[in-house]
């Protein structure tokens, strides 16, 4: 028999579908353009091989926004859509709410990541987007992550959340 009724919570564990990696880059020094990769190796505790925030233990490991938010951000800014290095973040999905991976454990590819936060939008997006950047990324800046587990991460792979049972 099915329930009519869900709590808040079993509504929070239903995903229509799993999302999946449409674009990857990496950093190696701060305040240069990221560099395109159809793959990036995602080590345990410390983020992704080549890139330079991969640091042990900290909470900006790794940076993630979906695709649907760079043609709103891009909208704002009268443009069809951005380029994904602008706007600073290590990994484009497609198909997935990433905030409401919210303290959950997730994949991507074989790679097991944890939500550790937002990923507000930096003074840098006037810069990178022009005039009103800034403004045009706030509540559509993506989520931090840590690597839990490592592996490779491929253009392509799924991102789908790892559910309470």
């Amino acid at each position: 028999m099915d329930k009519q009724f869900q709590t808040i919570h079993e509504l929070m564990e239903q995903f229509g579908r799993s999302g999946e990696v449409h674009w990857i880059g990496v950093r190696p020094d701060r305040r240069v353009g990221l560099t395109s990769v159809d793959s990036v190796e995602a080590i345990a505790e410390f983020g992704l091989e080549g890139d330079h925030y991969q640091k042990k233990g900290g909470n900006r490991q790794v940076t993630l926004i979906q695709y649907e938010h760079l043609n709103t951000v891009g909208s704002y800014l009268d443009k069809s859509t951005i380029d994904p290095g602008q706007t600073r973040r290590n990994i484009v999905t497609r198909g997935i709410n990433l905030l409401a991976l919210k303290d959950k454990k997730f994949l991507v590819g074989e790679v097991m990541l944890e939500y550790s936060g937002e990923c507000h939008p930096c003074s840098r997006m006037e810069e990178n987007l022009g005039t009103g950047g800034y403004n045009a990324m706030r509540g559509h800046g993506g989520i931090t992550a840590k690597v839990l587990l490592g592996g490779r991460i491929s253009v392509g792979d799924q991102v789908k959340p790892i559910l309470e049972k």
